[in-house]
């Protein structure tokens, strides 16, 4: 029986610069946004998805849209640096700022989380240990963490794709911490802020083998400047082990991950959460594709998005 709601409507926001979409696209062939979209399609194959740069000063929806209008926003990654006083930062956090007064339902990765913690109060900050990079190692959920469902299903300590040189220094108040590492405090969050709620995490979870094998190559010379690796071919070493196998699970386990990072994840149901939530029902909290996103096998990556733009 063919469902009477209209399909579900996603938007991509991409806080990358211009000249840092052009940079991910020579390193894997798409920006992070593309990846959103690419995931997305695949998940939900007959979703409405649009794209927007928040950072960009022609940043701007589709003619005749507002953000009410999405079932979800998903916040990718950047360089950005949120404790940077710059136009870009400031368009994106204002940009976030309006997600949380519409009332739409929110996920980010990485810079994602940092930017809907600025948003609502809390502050950011670099790396107070050490570089995170390939990946972040042994994640534990909290109390609250294990309770709560974008972490449903996790092993009590698992790896995930990461590379980042910020991390959140305070979360806002009322925010939920939902798991954390010896590196980094805050891995998984819940931040509720003027009418919004945002789940984020600190790494990756969209992402496939070949885009860390990138994000290595990309962050080169902070790999050897945080002395966790002496040269270039140091540097290529996991990469270039990662880069031909993927996504073949045996290479994320020859290198120490579990097997989160590489093995297909499903709700109870057997199909991703995404595909009986948004927010149009009220009484599901904010299951959206977004929780379905944290458990995307590999297999599901690589095929360009169609519908989804």
């Amino acid at each position: 029986m063919r469902s009477s709601h209209p399909p579900l409507r996603f938007l991509v926001a991409e806080s990358e610069t211009q000249q840092a979409r052009e940079k991910r696209r020579e390193s894997v062939g798409r920006s992070s946004g593309e990846t959103y979209l690419d995931i997305l399609h695949r998940l939900v194959p007959d979703a409405a998805c649009d794209r927007i740069q928040p950072a960009d000063t022609d940043a701007a929806l589709p003619p005749g849209l507002s953000l009410t209008g999405y079932d979800a926003v998903l916040l990718t990654g950047s360089p950005l640096h949120l404790y940077e006083e710059t136009p870009e930062t400031r368009r994106t956090v204002a940009f976030m700022r309006a997600v949380f007064a519409s009332g739409t339902p929110a996920f980010g990765s990485c810079a994602g989380l940092q930017v809907a913690t600025v948003a609502a109060g809390g502050s950011v900050r670099p790396n107070a240990r050490r570089l995170e990079a390939g990946f972040a190692r042994r994640i534990t959920p909290t109390g609250e963490g294990r309770a709560h469902p974008l972490l449903a299903g996790r092993l009590a300590a698992y790896d995930a794709p990461a590379i980042h040189t910020d991390e959140v220094e305070a979360l806002p108040p009322g925010a939920t911490l939902l798991a954390g590492n010896r590196l980094t405090a805050v891995q998984a969050a819940e931040i509720r802020f003027d009418g919004g709620v945002f789940w984020g995490v600190q790494y990756h979870p969209e992402i496939g083998l070949d885009e860390v094998a990138g994000a290595l190559r990309r962050q080169a010379d902070g790999l050897v400047e945080a002395d966790l690796a002496r040269g270039g071919e140091d540097v290529e070493a996991t990469p270039g082990r990662l880069t031909p196998c993927t996504p073949n699970p045996g290479v994320a386990t020859s290198l120490g991950v579990s097997a989160w990072t590489s093995r297909s994840r499903t709700s109870a149901t057997g199909r991703p959460n995404c595909a009986t939530s948004s927010r149009r029902s009220p009484g599901s909290g904010v299951r959206g594709c977004w929780l379905w996103i944290g458990r995307t096998p590999p297999s599901l990556r690589g095929t360009p998005p169609k519908r989804c733009r």
